[in-house]
């Protein structure tokens, strides 16, 4: 039996979840705080350099008449490194530029963190597409680079 269940009927998880939907309807987190939340968490590792984004798909690209279920597609550059990304309900794929060995965690949250490693062409892909708000990490040789956060 559940501990949070009693015997008469009370579900304390049920509960909790139905207090959680009240608050977040009557005193949602302010878009501002939640904005300095996400871009401090993507500075925890603060020797990484931030990659800027500088081609977006759904801002940047002419949209294609009766085309449905288009992957998203995003450039982000940080000095000499360009990534490249592909977002789709199938999953991620992408590549770093110049090529190079690196380690990439999909950041999700706080505690969401997703680690993929590039092949030999700096090319690396997730059959998990990223839910809500997301940034990469990469980790190459001893540079950190961290791109900006978007919603998935």
């Amino acid at each position: 039996m559940n501990d949070d269940t009693h015997d008469d009927g009370f579900d304390g998880e049920l509960l909790e979840e139905e207090l959680r939907q009240a608050a977040t309807i009557l005193d949602p987190v302010p878009a501002q705080l939640r904005q300095l939340a996400v871009e401090a968490f993507a500075l925890h590792d603060l020797d990484a350099r931030i990659a800027e984004l500088t081609f977006d798909s759904v801002v940047d690209a002419i949209p294609v008449r009766g085309a449905t279920d288009v992957p998203r597609m995003l450039t982000f550059r940080a000095g000499e490194v360009t990534v490249d990304v592909e977002v789709s309900a199938q999953g991620l794929m992408g590549q770093v530029l110049p090529p190079q060995q690196a380690r990439i965690d999909v950041l999700g949250g706080p505690q969401t963190v997703t680690p993929l490693s590039t092949d030999d062409m700096g090319r690396f892909t997730s059959e998990a597409p990223p839910t809500g708000p997301f940034a990469l990490r990469l980790r190459t040789g001893g540079d950190v680079v961290v791109t900006e956060w978007l919603r998935a």
